[in-house]
């Protein structure tokens, strides 16, 4: 079993961004569930949702305490609360910010050294979707970095979800987050 783990704040959308991804492993038939873990709910507040993604059934409905991936949306959360406690030593941590791993601080993280990437998916959004809204972008990122799903599954749950111009606009918005990742990963070999 993957599992994965999204931080960000109300509004950024962390649950879509887990209901994309079981909806992305579900078109490869495998089996998914997504949720999420509300404090106080409202617009900027901390959120985290959940998914799993494994090839039979999954019967655990506990949150995610030992994640494969992390994926931060908000990288005002970094040094606030401890986002990588329970952090597999192999797993995947993937943030939404232009900076870089050393400019936000995370040096300390030597043995998560190359499973840590930053992708702008801010930026990437408001040039393709017209406002900062990270989710899509980092699900293309992430097909591409864990290889958990393909690209063309993120892109179909995106169109299943969302229709017209905000469909083709987050679309465009994961497949230019995979190419940043594909690009960086390329760079760091």
């Amino acid at each position: 079993m993957f599992e994965v783990r999204i931080h960000g704040r109300g509004g950024q959308g962390v649950v879509t961004a887990a209901e994309l991804l079981s909806v992305a492993a579900f078109l490869e038939d495998r089996h998914a569930q997504a949720f999420p873990s509300f404090g106080s709910e409202r617009t900027g507040a901390p959120v985290m949702a959940f998914c799993r993604i494994d090839d039979k059934p999954i019967r655990v409905r506990e949150p995610v305490m030992t994640p494969d991936a992390l994926v931060i949306q908000d990288p005002t959360l970094l040094h606030q609360v401890n986002l990588f406690q329970g952090l597999k030593p192999d797993g995947y941590v993937l943030i939404n910010s232009a900076r870089s791993i050393p400019a936000l601080g995370l040096d300390s993280l030597p043995q998560h050294r190359e499973r840590l990437l930053t992708v702008p998916a801010s930026e990437l959004a408001l040039k393709h979707v017209g406002r900062p809204l990270p989710n899509a972008a980092l699900l293309g990122g992430l097909s591409a970095f864990a290889g958990l799903v393909h690209l063309d599954s993120v892109k179909a749950a995106i169109a299943q979800k969302f229709s017209g111009a905000i469909a083709a606009a987050n679309i465009a918005a994961a497949e230019a987050a995979h190419d940043w990742v594909v690009a960086e990963l390329k760079e760091a070999a």
